[in-house]
């Protein structure tokens, strides 16, 4: 077994199956003790079932490693505190948090129930602040104290949220929000000695597999395996990473790309008469930097673009 992670104790939200599996298995073959947290339920986020994570627990202990179960929703917040403090009296501290629960209820805008959108924004925008909220204020606690910290919030957006995708209103917002979210914790955790990076995640999981064009193959599966997120999280959960914050990293089987967010583009003196503002906006919008899709590469045509 690794110690790259040796003596860290990790929290993996939706760590049950896929991508969050992978980074539980990985961190645990790295030395880390792992709290595996999956609610265990369907993709949409009904029922719930807590034998995906024991099942991981139960892989990482067959491997030598630490693990114990959590069946929380992580979008209560009494439940998330319960979660983060199990971290700390089974294994006497906690250094990583990583954010990965999540459920989708795709529907295009002009479709989508409020409850469709509801249940997605309080999985994915609450589900993150809640234990964040709570690590965080272990971590403050732990730094006023006195004690050196080095610890690490690792969250999950999704190109989704910061490029855009038909259909996902109430994801790509809850996606973006916390890239965003990422962005402001981690200038105001940075005085605690604690590093807030996101990641954007592309694999085939079952929240994606319905998604896919065409035939999975054996081929897709491996190119587009949830393993190869795994080790940019488990780098940004090490001790190696304490200089690098406030980032946004897209991984998946072809890439590992740092996401720019957004930044001033053309800019003008602004007038007070509306009737003026036509063709000064198209020359800007003109001389801005394309959108881009989902691929990351700028969108053709249109002044929107």
């Amino acid at each position: 077994m690794s110690t790259f992670c040796e003596d860290r104790v990790a929290i993996v939200t939706g760590a049950g199956r896929g991508i969050g599996r992978e980074y539980a298995l990985m961190l645990a073959e790295h030395g880390a003790k792992v709290v595996v947290n999956d609610f265990g339920g369907a993709r949409d986020g009904t029922g719930g079932d807590l034998g995906p994570a024991d099942e991981v627990v139960a892989e990482i202990k067959a491997a030598g490693g630490e693990a114990v179960a959590n069946g929380c929703d992580v979008s209560d917040f009494d439940a998330a505190k319960e979660m983060v403090q199990q971290a700390i009296d089974t294994f006497g501290q906690l250094d990583v948090l990583v954010n990965n629960a999540g459920i989708l209820r795709d529907r295009m805008l002009v479709n989508m129930q409020e409850s469709e959108w509801d249940a997605v924004i309080q999985v994915h925008l609450k589900g993150t602040f809640a234990p964040a909220h709570h690590a965080g204020a272990y971590w403050r606690e732990q730094s006023k104290a006195g004690n050196t910290m080095d610890a690490r919030l690792i969250n999950t957006t999704s190109v989704s949220g910061i490029y855009g995708n038909p259909g996902q209103t109430n994801y790509g917002a809850a996606k973006a929000g916390i890239a965003a979210f990422t962005v402001i914790a981690s200038r105001e955790l940075a005085r605690y000695g604690v590093t807030v990076n996101c990641i954007a995640p592309g694999a085939l999981t079952r929240l994606t597999e319905d998604l896919q064009p065409g035939e999975i193959t054996d081929e897709i599966r491996q190119a587009q395996s949830p393993r190869w997120i795994a080790p940019i999280v488990t780098w940004l959960a090490s001790r190696e990473s304490s200089d690098v914050t406030g980032r946004v990293f897209e991984a998946n089987g072809r890439i590992l790309a740092v996401a720019e967010g957004w930044r001033r583009g053309p800019t003008v003196d602004n007038v007070d008469d509306p009737t003026t503002l036509g063709p000064i906006v198209r020359k800007m919008v003109s001389d801005a930097a394309l959108n881009t899709g989902m691929n990351g590469e700028p969108l053709d045509g249109g002044l929107g673009g």
